[in-house]
């Protein structure tokens, strides 16, 4: 797999909820850190996502916004 990204974080499906469109899959990374991204349920289906298996998260944004209070 090749990708412009330069983030790309691997982890493992630690759950996953579909919806009627959409579904909302938790990833976890090594260290605790947990990634949540909802993609659609074909995406999802497409995929072939499961509980327990490896995948990446994908971060490409052309802004990254902090804030405190």
């Amino acid at each position: 797999m090749k990708l412009s990204a330069r983030n790309v974080l691997e982890g493992t499906v630690k759950s996953i909820d579909h919806g009627a469109v959409n579904s909302e899959v938790i990833l976890a990374l090594p260290g605790g850190t947990e990634i949540v991204s909802v993609i659609t349920r074909h995406s999802a289906e497409d995929l072939k996502l499961q509980t327990g298996s490896k995948a990446y998260a994908v971060i490409k944004a052309s802004n990254v916004m902090i804030a405190v209070d």
